[in-house]
């Protein structure tokens, strides 16, 4: 669902960029106070994977940032000639809490727009604020709804997926009532959006429910829909050989079909509205296939990419030292 250029007219994006703004500077603030490094052993439930010894859980962040870029270049088939794939929030909440969550996936996105043009530059801000912000509260608030103890993690994160997808389209559509650049039926826009992502959520959510119970039965209490997530080596280095995988395995199986919102723009009658991106000339835009580079190394590329950015935002993190009395 990269929205790109053009699609919203200037006076939308610029709202929808101040919005994203905005998400991002509370997320950060947010994060700092989920874990008081003063007190690492605490009681209280934590969101994140931070503790008092690596600067915000950066080995954490930075693998579910890696794992969300890599499962992003594994679009699947949802209909004929319509292909979706993963946007991330729900995964990204399931496993580092809203406000990383949202800064795990701001930093995909901002890779993907500034590396691999993939989503316009002037709308990154309705891409953040749609898949980054929208998506990742949406999956963490099914995430946390769940009866206590009565589901299991992978299941709630499904769920989470599931629902994620068409909530994403549903707002996508209202800011196009709003400020779309080419007239287009409400109705027929958002029937076409919600129909094709009800079906691009079920695959957002047997991949989010899958990783998140594989990581959970590797490592037992780390996500942060548990009461008491804690940080482990074996989590990270599961989510980083997952990240591996989908990037430079699986990404070469990848459909080709134009994914839910390029096929519901050309249903609609809107695709011809988007704007060639400012880098689409660059050795690594579309993941490599303009310059005939292996879609594997383009991936492998990407994540390390993802994960240098996610260490390097890490330590803005770090939660702030409780006064002691």
């Amino acid at each position: 669902m990269h929205v790109p250029d053009h699609f919203l007219n200037d006076p939308t994006s610029a709202v929808t960029g101040a919005l994203a703004v905005g998400a991002v500077v509370w997320a950060v603030r947010q994060a700092r106070h989920e874990t008081p490094v003063s007190d690492p052993e605490a009681t209280a439930p934590r969101f994140s994977w931070a503790s008092a010894k690596d600067h915000g859980g950066a080995p954490a962040f930075a693998a579910t940032t890696a794992l969300v870029f890599g499962l992003q270049m594994l679009n699947y088939p949802v209909a004929s000639g319509t292909s979706g794939h993963l946007l991330g929030g729900a995964l990204a909440a399931a496993l580092l809490g809203p406000a990383r969550g949202i800064l795990a996936v701001t930093a995909v996105l901002l890779v993907q727009g500034l590396v691999f043009a993939d989503g316009g530059l002037t709308a990154l801000g309705t891409n953040i604020l749609l898949m980054a912000v929208v998506a990742t509260l949406t999956g963490w608030a099914v995430e946390r709804a769940r009866p206590r103890g009565a589901v299991k993690i992978g299941a709630v994160a499904a769920l989470g997926g599931v629902v994620s997808v068409p909530v994403t389209a549903a707002v996508f559509s209202l800011l196009y009532a709003i400020g779309g650049t080419v007239p287009v039926a409400f109705g027929q826009l958002a029937g076409s959006m919600l129909g094709l992502h009800a079906l691009i959520g079920l695959g957002e959510g047997l991949i989010t429910g899958l990783v998140v119970g594989a990581v959970a039965a590797w490592s037992p209490g780390f996500a942060a829909i548990d009461a008491r997530p804690v940080a482990g080596r074996p989590a990270v280095f599961a989510l980083g050989a997952l990240a591996v995988v989908a990037a430079a395995l699986l990404s070469p199986l990848a459909s080709g079909w134009p994914d839910g919102l390029e096929s519901a723009a050309e249903t609609v009658g809107f695709a011809d509205a988007a704007r060639s991106h400012a880098f689409e000339t660059s050795a690594l835009a579309d993941y490599g296939s303009a310059t005939g580079l292996s879609v594997g190394l383009v991936g492998l590329i990407g994540l390390v990419v993802c994960a240098s950015l996610a260490l390097a935002a890490a330590p803005l993190l770090r939660a702030r030292r409780l006064a002691t009395t």
